[in-house]
């Protein structure tokens, strides 16, 4: 017992802990309701998997196109089950698996839970015994069953019920069928010999199942006891007659058979029991057998059938007889032929899978060329059709012959059924066509037709005037309800007969005696039932399916007023159809008339509709009938009475299908929004608004219609949350799906209608749809109508139509951000609620059945439509998802993803479904939607099946990487449960066309993402994962499937036994991803036009250009359609009619055009996205992640790899345009990166060995890359200037690797001898660059060409760019070749005339706001390359021809030196750098005034302000102002000594400079001269002193003893630079690394090789600074003694109380004069004294010191001291 007990609770552990698993897929379900599902569903699929394999058997029936091995392992396989009694097992599971008694026993055990779960069990034990009784079918349809199995089946059918409706249920219906095939011996017939066939030949078989079915046992249904009886009697009749006598014992009885089956109504029961059935129209194969059965009987039993009609004349006698003798009917009467009739018309006239089967009743008598008739023998109307064919087109019109009165209305309705296809009808049209011409039968046209047109004329004396009260009460002179039966088949078989045949309509519509649509319009008059009355709308709406008619119809139909549109004067009431909706069909509670009418409109309304309809007579238009639809039908349909409940919903169908045909083809015109008036009898009347219009305005405001279609909405969502079957539920939901498409249509017309509106200033009201479904339900008294919509999400398994209009609305509301915010407090307001629509959009994703197919495919194929509107739900969810992402939050995105809405967004922590209490969402959807297929080799499936959806969901996921709020805990949940980006990238590149390369870029920016992030939390791991995966050419261990790995391993392990080398390297995953991006783009031709003229299609084209969602600009193909097609009907006369289909033709070629054009703007801008995203990883793997994770030596090799593939794509011939600048822009972030690691290779000391090339690079693919990219350049032509800057760019990083890197200047003695240094073998650098220069000048005129003219003209970057090349490559140009070109192609003159245009916007910027500096680095590059070419001899004559100093004469922005007080910093700045670049020669006027400023303490001045100017940079800034303050200091020290010198040698005869005051420049205007006047009579005291060149030569000297203590350290440092502390090396990385705490986050490798770039800067720096100072010492020095010289021994002292001398010249009149400078001939003997008490022992003890330090090894030795000698002799020496 314990035993027992144990082992019952260890099943139910195994069945609850899948359900366990399983619960988050379940919300609002406890694991044990979920473990009752899945173990219903175990046995679900076990059933379906039998059912497969039987089905893919090989058998006479079907096949599932599946290779020969594989159909014979099935085969096999089944066989055996066969043999261990699989037949007996499907019956008694059959008859055991009981729903009522499961759900009994489940409910005992509390096994059931809400509404949708007991729906979901009950389905599910459903379909397990539908699939049992299936296999069974499937397996009697492929091969009979044996004998006892076929008894079997006999005796489980003889127990068989029938359901409350009398037909059978679809597993019961499956058995009969079963049989039925097991009965059938047609395959014999048909002549293919089958070994299968012997089975039934054995005559012990037919002898079981012969004396079984003989027996006269009755069955529990009687009527399915006669369908068996009849199908073995018509299989014994077929056996019969063929050449075996061994069964004629049994053969004999088939007719007695089909005399028991007869007697069992079998006819009856075929129609009630298996037509009955739901399931039966769904099974093509259920339709052919009881096609056959029918056929068969009719052609193998003709004498029956002649006893049949025998016997129906014989009653119809009988009857006759009876009415006139007034007796009661006789009880002997048969109705076998009324039901053989009925049966044939109700079977064919349901055709689900068009196939036409009733074709075979119809033989073509005459020969039929018609390209449209292929039918089954119509192809060849030559041959002989075969016998069947011809008995039953025989039956069909012999029966018409003498056709008793009984069986008129049967016949009628088998000609119904035999006329429904295209073909059937023509062949039906025929027959009545041809019977009223050759005996004037009953069953013709003439009749028919004559018929009506009689009662029309016997009603209409009857017709009533409308005031009259018996309008109301029809007449009892009117139609019998025989005839009235009569006239609704006739009529049913007309609408049957036109609905198919257009030929049909047009010919009967215009037959001048019939008149069919006057003469129904008439009887719609008369006083006749609604019934009939609603036969006689059908029918004329299926008249109107042809505009041609439908135009008269509408004209008609006003005519007649069957909906009263114009009142009669004095009449008191109204009339027409709206009478008897109210009065006649709202008492009887039945709508018949009203449903037709609405019927009629929709067919009308899409057929045409006239917008002068009723003109003349009331105002024109629609607008009564639309009033009369809404107001009268529509609006009171909810509170009228019904007899049969599921009308109400039909009447609701029928009227909203109008609304949404009115208002899906309404184009909102600014016309619609004017007044427009219309002259009715005499007096101005306002004009109707277009319908739609009307529909429109209900929608837009808070009217009964809109709050009726919201209602509707709640209720139907309400009956299907009871998941309850009720009468009307297909019509409920048709009534709902077409509410919801009104209200997207609304809220998709919306935006243009409220602008035109605007825009006309019509006084007319509307609010936005969207805030209209924020308000408050009157039945709920909340605002749920939004809600409401979304909870169809959660019923798309049952109504995926609704679903997906109910996402299109939501995204339609999602584009507004204030909605979103109270979107998400209603959907999460109501827990219940909010798990619901949680799990409705998380159910839409993961719909397993949804498919990718093209925008509108064929819907022919149910299965299909709805597997493409679930893909295009599941799109619109996810677009939803990205549009509101990228709103403020809360949004719904976030909502749905999971994330928290109420509490800050990043605090959220995302769990795996189920996990502490973590429901399914849509990410964990999305996830698991891209995840499928990545544990295999052939990668993710959606990428595959569904490319466009893949690309929306990784775009979700990279939205929610690079939000800020939600990255973290979306990148946290992806790496740590997921791996996701590792599983998703091994499969790169994703093999899809052009257009779907864009799912592989959000991957890869996704990427990039993550790559960066890891590598600034250092989870170096995560990084090292995913860089060796993108970037490794050895081949990856790839996860594989199970099964998939073995042979390689087995080959694997015996390759590393024998020590084979078999690893060869595989293409990096980032080139593989780059050959996947197709470069070439297919381009449309030009358009050809004959009748339209091109450039005018061009602008209509481009106006009906738009940018889509994806922000590609396309254009809108519809809307040109409709244009184009305005402008063919606009055209008048013949001509135009004529060549109407030539112009039809040629607008059609136009779309085609238009679409291809669309594709290749799609597809190009895909390949630009894709390009960007693979750019952007490639940047981030080389500039983000640590450099320590890329080897030197590797990184350059990928890099090469990287540059010569992206070169060979775009260089290709058929590379498109398009992608070249993104390909730019990645070519010169690689060279950068390969320059820099070259360097940062080269500074590590790996050494240059000349031989092989630089580092881990070879010379030959330096100059690989080189010739590419001078390819690159050239091939761009003359357009692409802002491309070629990037080019220019990658050049100068290139051509930077060949520069000598920078060494520390030491200050030592060279220690190699001249000869030593000439002999020296070549070192790389300079083989580089000389093989790079030989490639360059390979390239001649062509590239010089290209840059020269971007240099001189174009935009500003390309400009400075091209310079820069230019400069650099002058100065590695030995040969002059480039200045040459320059020269003689007048370039260099271009350049130099353009200084004047450099001028004026100089000139500009020193204004207290300045504009862009744009002029300024023009400029600085243009006199940089004239510097250049000024260094050689030649440029310099060239330069000089070109007129070069004239041109800098006339610059007047050199005079523009500013008041500093009234500078604002920014200019200052500007000026610092154009005084301090060392262009000084140039400012001869302001030469001595500027050295009295640097060399006084306003220099500090400078230095302090351009530090609080630039705090970030300040130390390099402080360096460069200070170098350039002492080169300007030099050059105008030399400046003077050249001056001293060009005067005279002798000192007697010498100009003076300076005057010869000993006072040093007091305070900041030291020394400054006015520079306002030319020719000024200066003070004394405002000529610069002696006492100024003392002053800066003490500082210099002084800044001499700082820079050399500085260079000393530095040097020092340098020496030790791996001893250094942490501390000293942060700061010297502080100021080459950007961005707060970016020292901290580079490895300490990275951090001394700055360290190190950094000291031999300063060193550098300071060698330059006392080169400078030494300079300047010396040339101040010579200054000083010439002046003293002349001054002491050339010129006498004055009293100082004299003037200087009148007349003196000014500084700038210095040269013209020819004499003394200052004129000065008296000196006074107070500034001597200051002179000589300046130049105390002290400063010459320095100078001295100096000379010793430096100029032994660097300058002339001895200089110095000679000069100090000199100026100390003149000094000591007493005045002559």
């Amino acid at each position: 017992m314990t035993l027992s007990r144990r082992r019952c609770s260890f099943t139910q552990c195994i069945h609850l802990f899948p359900g366990e698993q399983q619960q988050p897929h379940f919300p609002g379900l406890t694991r044990g309701l979920v473990a009752v599902l899945l173990y219903w569903d175990g046995k679900l699929c076990v059933a379906n998997s039998l059912r497969t394999l039987i089905q893919s058997r090989h058998g006479k029936t079907f096949t599932l196109d599946l290779s020969g091995e594989l159909v014979a392992l099935t085969t096999r396989f089944t066989d055996e089950l066969m043999t261990q009694g699989l037949t007996k097992r499907i019956l008694t599971l059959v008859s055991e698996i009981n729903e009522t008694r499961e759900f009994e026993r489940l409910q005992k055990e509390r096994g059931l839970g809400n509404e949708k779960h007991r729906k979901e069990v009950s389905d599910l034990i459903k379909e397990c015994r539908q699939a049992l009784a299936d296999s069974l079918f499937s397996w009697t349809c492929q091969s009979p069953l044996s004998e006892d199995d076929t008894l079997a089946l006999i005796s489980h059918l003889e127990t068989v019920t029938a359901q409350a409706d009398g037909s059978l249920d679809s597993v019961n219906l499956a058995l009969v069928m079963a049989l039925l095939y097991c009965l059938d011996v047609s395959f014999i017939e048909q002549g293919t010999e089958d070994r299968d066939g012997e089975n039934m030949i054995v005559s012990q078989y037919v002898d079981a199942v012969h004396s079984r079915l003989m027996e006269g046992q009755p069955w529990k249904l009687s009527g399915l006891q006669a369908v068996c009886r009849l199908a073995w009697a018509l299989s014994l009749r077929v056996l019969s007659q063929l050449p075996q006598g061994s069964l004629v014992e049994f053969t004999e009885a088939d007719e007695a058979l089909a005399d028991q089956a007869l007697l069992g109504d079998v006819f009856l029961f075929m129609k009630q029991g298996i037509l009955g059935c739901e399931s039966f129209c769904q099974e093509e194969f259920y339709i052919r057998r009881l096609h056959s059965l029918i056929t068969d009987f009719l052609a193998l039993m003709p004498m029956k059938v002649k006893q049949l009609r025998n016997r129906a004349d014989e009653d119809a006698r009988l009857v006759h007889m009876s009415l006139q003798m007034d007796s009661e009917l006789p009880s002997s009467l048969r109705k076998d032929l009324d039901h053989l009739m009925t049966l044939i018309g109700e079977f064919y006239s349901k055709d689900s899978f068009g196939l036409e089967l009733g074709l075979e009743f119809w033989c073509p008598t005459e020969s039929l060329q018609h390209t449209s008739l292929q039918g089954s023998y119509l192809g060849m109307a030559l041959q002989r059709p075969p016998h069947k064919q011809v008995v039953l087109s025989k039956f069909v019109r012999q029966m018409g012959d003498l056709l008793p009165s009984t069986l008129y209305i049967s016949y009628l309705r088998m000609l119904k059924g035999l006329a429904n296809g295209t073909q059937c009808a023509h062949y039906s049209f025929s027959l009545l066509k041809t019977n009223g011409g050759v005996s004037g039968s009953p069953v013709s046209w003439e009749h028919f037709f004559h018929s009506l047109m009689l009662y029309h004329e016997n009603l209409r004396r009857d017709f009533p005037n409308p005031d009259a009260s018996q309008y109301r009460h029809p007449s009892l002179r009117g139609i019998t309800q025989r005839e009235l039966e009569g006239l609704t088949s006739f009529l049913q078989l007309l609408t049957t007969i036109i609905t198919w045949s257009e030929n049909a309509r047009l010919a009967l519509c215009e037959h001048p005696q019939w008149t069919p649509v006057v003469v129904m319009l008439g009887l719609l008059q008369c006083s006749v039932p609604p019934v009939l009355k609603a036969e006689l709308l059908h029918c004329l709406a299926a008249f109107g399916k042809s505009p041609e008619i439908a135009a008269s119809l509408w004209q008609s139909l006003e005519y007649t007023q069957i909906l009263q549109t114009v009142r009669a004067p004095g009449q008191r009431q109204a009339a027409g159809i709206e009478v008897e909706l109210n009065e006649i069909e709202s008492s009887s509670e039945e709508y018949p008339l009203t449903r037709g009418f609405c019927h009629l409109i929709s067919t009308l309304v899409e057929s045409s509709l006239p917008i002068n309809l009723g003109a003349g007579i009331r105002v024109p238009g629609f607008q009564p009938y639309l009033n009369f639809l809404r107001d009268s039908v529509f609006l009171p349909f909810p509170t009228r009475a019904y007899r049969h409940p599921a009308e109400k919903w039909e009447v609701a169908d029928a009227v909203l299908e109008v609304f949404h045909k009115l208002l899906r083809d309404y184009e909102p015109q600014p016309s619609d929004f004017v007044q427009e008036m219309v002259e009715l009898q005499g007096e101005q009347v306002a004009a109707h608004k277009p319908p739609g219009h009307s529909v429109m305005f209900h929608l837009l405001n808070d009217s009964p219609m809109l709050a009726l279609c919201l209602s509707l909405l709640e209720e139907g969502v309400r009956q299907l949350d009871t998941y309850a079957p009720f009468p009307g539920k297909k019509h409920l939901e048709s009534a709902v799906l077409r509410c919801l498409c009104l209200l997207d249509l609304a809220l998709q017309k919306e935006v243009v209608f409220m602008d035109f509106l605007r825009e006309s200033q019509a006084s007319m009201l509307v609010s936005p749809l969207e805030q209209l479904l924020q308000g408050v339900s009157p039945q709920t008294r909340s605002a749920d109508h939004i809600v409401n919509i979304a909870r169809y999400l959660y019923h798309s398994s049952s109504n995926p139509e609704a679903a997906f209009q109910s996402a299109k609305i939501l995204r339609r509301i999602a584009n507004y951000p204030n909605i979103q915010t109270r979107l998400v407090g209603d959907f999460t307001h109501d827990q219940s609620v909010s798990e619901k629509l949680m799990a409705g959009f998380v159910e839409c994703l993961d719909s397993e059945e949804a498919e990718e197919g093209t925008e509108n495919g064929d819907d022919s194929d149910q299965q299909k439509k709805v597997a493409r509107i679930r893909h295009e739900t599941r799109i619109h969810m996810l677009n939803l998802l990205i549009t509101s992402l990228e709103l403020k939050t809360p949004n719904l995105a976030l909502y749905l993803l999971g994330y928290e809405v109420k509490k800050p967004v990043s605090s959220t922590n995302l769990q795996d479904p189920g996990v502490l209490g973590c429901p399914r969402s849509c990410l964990h959807a999305i996830l698991s939607l891209l995840q499928r297929g990545t544990e295999k080799r052939s990668g993710p499936v959606l990428t595959q099946q569904a490319p466009h959806m893949a690309e929306l969901c990784y775009q979700v996921i990279y939205q929610l990487c690079a939000c800020p709020d939600t990255s973290g805990p979306t990148m946290r949940y992806l790496r740590t449960s997921q791996d996701f980006l590792f599983s998703h990238l091994q499969h790169l590149p994703f093999i899809l066309p052009s257009e779907y390369s864009i799912p592989m870029s959000w991957l890869m920016k996704t990427a990039a993402i993550e790559l960066r992030v890891t590598s600034l939390n250092r989870q170096r791991s995560h990084t090292q994962h995913l860089v060796s995966l993108l970037l490794d050419d050895q081949p990856h261990a790839q996860h594989t499937a199970d099964g998939e790995s073995g042979m390689e391993e087995e080959t694997r392990s015996v390759s590393g036994f024998l020590h084979f080398d078999t690893v060869s390297k595989v293409r990096r995953k980032l080139l593989s991803v780059l050959d996947a991006i197709d470069f070439s783009q297919d381009m449309p031709e030009l358009l050809q036009l004959d009748f339209f003229e091109r450039t005018q299609i061009e602008q209509v084209i481009s106006n009906c250009e738009h940018v889509n969602e994806q922000g590609h600009t396309v254009c809108n193909v519809k809307l040109l359609h409709r244009v184009l097609v305005a402008e063919v009907n606009a055209l008048q006369g013949m001509a135009a009619i004529g060549q109407r289909p030539l112009l039809m033709e040629e607008v059609n070629s136009i779309l085609q055009q238009v679409v291809e054009r669309n594709r290749v703007r799609r597809s190009l801008s895909a390949k630009r996205h894709a390009l960007r995203s693979w750019r952007s990883l490639v940047e981030t793997l080389l500039t983000a992640c640590p450099a320590d994770l890329i080897p030197a030596d590797d990184r350059q090799l990928i890099i090469r790899d990287l540059l010569l593939d992206l070169h060979d794509k775009v260089l290709s011939e058929d590379a498109a345009g398009e992608l070249m600048p993104i390909v730019a822009g990645a070519v010169f972030t690689l060279t950068a990166h390969l320059s820099q690691s070259v360097l940062s290779e080269q500074q590590q000391g790996a050494g240059l060995e000349a031989s092989s090339g630089f580092a881990s690079i070879a010379n030959s693919a330096l100059h690989l890359i080189l010739r590419k990219l001078l390819d690159f350049i050239l091939c761009t032509g003359g357009g692409y200037q802002r491309l070629r800057a990037h080019l220019y760019g990658s050049l100068l990083y290139y051509l930077q690797i060949a520069q000598k890197p920078e060494e520390p200047d030491t200050l030592q003695i060279a220690g190699k001898a001249m000869w030593e240094r000439l002999t020296a073998p070549e070192d790389g650098f300079s083989k580089l660059q000389r093989e790079n220069l030989a490639i360059i000048e390979s390239y001649g005129k062509a590239l010089m060409e290209v840059v020269c003219r971007d240099a001189c003209d174009g935009h500003e970057i390309s400009r400075m760019l091209a310079l820069a090349v230019l400069d650099r490559i002058l100065s590695i140009d030995r040969q002059n070749q480039w200045l040459v070109y320059l020269c003689n192609s007048g370039y260099l003159r271009s350049l130099v005339e353009s200084l004047r245009q450099d001028d004026v916007a100089l000139q500009s910027l020193l204004t207290p706001q300045p504009p862009l500096l744009k002029p300024l680095y023009i400029y600085e590059s243009k006199m940089a390359l004239l510097t250049r070419v000024a260094k050689t001899g030649q440029g310099a004559v060239e330069l000089l021809r070109c007129g070069l100093v004239a041109q800098l004469i006339e610059c007047q922005v050199f005079d523009m030196v500013p008041d500093i007080d009234e500078l604002s910093m920014g200019a200052l700045q500007d000026v610092a750098l154009m005084e301090f670049q060392g262009h000084i020669n140039r400012f001869q006027r302001l030469c001595l005034s500027l050295l009295g400023r640097l060399a006084g303490s306003e220099r500090e001045r400078l230095l302090k302000q351009a530090e609080i100017a630039a705090p970030g940079d300040s130390a390099e800034r402080r360096e460069e102002m200070e170098v350039a303050m002492q080169q300007v200091c030099a050059n105008i020290m030399e400046y003077c000594q050249t001056l001293l010198l060009q005067n005279s040698a002798q000192a007697q005869f010498s100009i003076c400079l300076f005057s010869p005051s000993g006072s040093e420049p007091a305070g900041r205007d030291g020394g400054r001269t006015d520079l306002t006047s030319t020719l000024p009579s200066m003070a004394y005291s405002r000529v610069p002193s002696l006492g100024l060149v003392l002053y800066l030569l003490k500082n210099t000297a002084a800044d001499f003893f700082r820079f050399h203590q500085s260079h000393r350290q530095s040097l020092g440092k340098l020496q030790t630079l791996d001893q250094l502390p942490p501390d000293e090396l942060k700061e010297l990385c502080q100021g080459l690394v950007s961005g707060p705490g970016g020292v901290e986050k580079i490895s300490s490798v990275q951090r001394s090789l700055l360290a190190k770039r950094r000291l031999v800067q300063l060193i550098n720096n300071r060698a330059k600074l006392l080169s400078l100072c030494s300079y300047v010492i010396e040339t101040c020095l010579f200054v000083l003694w010439r002046h003293l010289e002349y001054y002491l021994l050339h010129c006498s002292p004055t009293d100082p109380k004299d003037s200087l001398m009148p007349g003196a010249n000014s500084f700038g009149g210095l040269q013209a004069s020819g004499g003394r400078g200052l004129g000065l001939s008296r000196v006074s003997q107070q500034d001597l004294d200051l002179v000589r008490n300046g130049f105390g022992e002290a400063l010459q003890r320095k100078l001295l010191e100096v000379e010793g330090l430096y100029s032994q090894v660097r300058s002339r030795y001895t200089f110095i001291q000679a000069l100090v000698r000199r100026i100390r002799g003149l000094l000591r020496q007493p005045k002559s």
